[in-house]
This record gives C-alpha cells, sequence and structure tokens, in this order.
C-alpha cells in the first residue's frame, strides 16, 4: 500500500470539512476523489500534504505514519500537490517556477529534468526565460504539473487540474496524467469532470459534506442511476 488515510478528521473552527475518512492508493493507481464543491475534496488532499492540521486519524505514507510530518518533509519524501487554480508564480520565469519544484531536493544538478520537461512542453520551452505572466491557461497547468514532476514525486496529487480548460487542453491533460502513470507514478485526482476521471481511473472515491458516500471501479460508479444522477452528473 503506498497511501493509507485512516479515519481522519479536518476541521476548520466549526466547520467539520473532513470527517473521519479512510482510503487508500496502492503502487501504481489512479485513483480519483469526487464530489461537489464543499464536499471536502481539497481538504483531503491539503491533509495529505501537510497543509492542514489533522483533528484525527492518521496518514500512512509508504509504511510511515507522516501524520505529524511538515509539508516539506513530505514533499521530499514524495508527495507532491497540483493545487487548484496552479498557483504559479507569475513574477517569476517559468524556468525558476520549475527550479521551485526542486527546492526541498539535496542533488546539485537537475538541468537535465529540466529539459525533460521542456522536451514534454515545447511552448514551455519557447518561454522558459518569460515572465509566467504570459502563459495561457492550459500553459500554466502544464507549468504546474511539470513543477511538481520536478520534486520527483511518489505520488501526484492533483486538485481540479482541468478547471477554465478547453476540451481540447482537457483531453491534452488527462492523457498526460495517463503518460505519467503509464510511467509509474500513482496519481490522487480531485476533478469535478467526473466522466473523464472515472475514463482514466482505476478507483473512485465520492464524497458529500465530508464523508464518502460510494467508492468503487468507475464501472460499478457508473452503474448506480442514483448516484450518478446524484454527483456524476457532470463532465
Amino acid at each position: 500500500m503506498l497511501l493509507e488515510i485512516k479515519d481522519i478528521d479536518v476541521r476548520y473552527g466549526r466547520n467539520h470539512a473532513v470527517k473521519t475518512i479512510s482510503l487508500n492508493i496502492e503502487q501504481g493507481e489512479i485513483v480519483t476523489v469526487l464530489g461537489a464543491n464543499g464536499a471536502g475534496k481539497s481538504s483531503l488532499l491539503k491533509a495529505v500534504q501537510g497543509m492542514v492540521r489533522l483533528s484525527g486519524g492518521n496518514i500512512i505514507f509508504d509504511g510511515e505514519d507522516i501524520s505529524r510530518w511538515s509539508a516539506p518533509k513530505r514533499v521530499q519524501n514524495g508527495i507532491s500537490l497540483v493545487p487548484e487554480g496552479r498557483q504559479i508564480f507569475v513574477s517569476m520565469s517559468v524556468e525558476d517556477n520549475l527550479l521551485m519544484g526542486a527546492y526541498s531536493r539535496k542533488e546539485g544538478d537537475i538541468s537535465a529534468e529540466i529539459e525533460a520537461v521542456f522536451e514534454r512542453f515545447p511552448n514551455l520551452k519557447e518561454r522558459r526565460h518569460m515572465s509566467a505572466a504570459v502563459l495561457s491557461g492550459g500553459e500554466q497547468q502544464m507549468l504546474a504539473v511539470g513543477r511538481a514532476m520536478l520534486a520527483r514525486p511518489k505520488i501526484m496529487m492533483l486538485d481540479e487540474p482541468s478547471l477554465g480548460l478547453s476540451p481540447l487542453l482537457v483531453k491534452q491533460l488527462f492523457e498526460l496524467i495517463k503518460e505519467l502513470n503509464d510511467n509509474g507514478l500513482s496519481i490522487l485526482l480531485v476533478e469535478q469532470n467526473t466522466h473523464m476521471a472515472l475514463q482514466y481511473a482505476d478507483r473512485g472515491y465520492v464524497l458529500e459534506l465530508g464523508d464518502i458516500v460510494a467508492s468503487g471501479t468507475p464501472d460499478k460508479l457508473l452503474a448506480d442511476e442514483k448516484l450518478t444522477e446524484a454527483y456524476l452528473g457532470g463532465g
């Protein structure tokens, strides 16, 4: 088991965002978490990344309890988050944004890996010395993914990666996710484009108001008419 989330709670004051939920990801899986706005999906990812404190429960990653680890230590040990809204540094160059992805690594020379990212994303290569502010929404998303790749993750978490992208770019993004997964990277995906997510995922969980209300393979989830109507109608 690569990632095991055991009965975790996340609270923001009186707001109970995540309510004693458990889920797991095997090495090499794509697992998607679905649900409406406010369901607790982003809070779940932030809890795994160490950006919010647990009110209860444990997170086991690669055989170790990381529940009390800092966010930087989690990055160093193989957990990367591509946040909602990309959160790139628009005042910095494209190349410097990529370098930020490797900030926690101890190796000195990462130039070959940066060049590999540029080979994968030619549009970014053309703008490597320009401010990231000049990038389109799709290019910013590719930059955010490339930045996460520079951390050499064992698992990449993506929070609403298709938000604001055209259908063509959404398709390209999911093909990229599949390619990264085929190369051995495990993926935890939060996505409102439910049918696209389920097309690529091995398994899925559906959240409602901080609770898991359903889980299983894409075929199982889509076969439940009530579930599909209530939670999986988008996309």
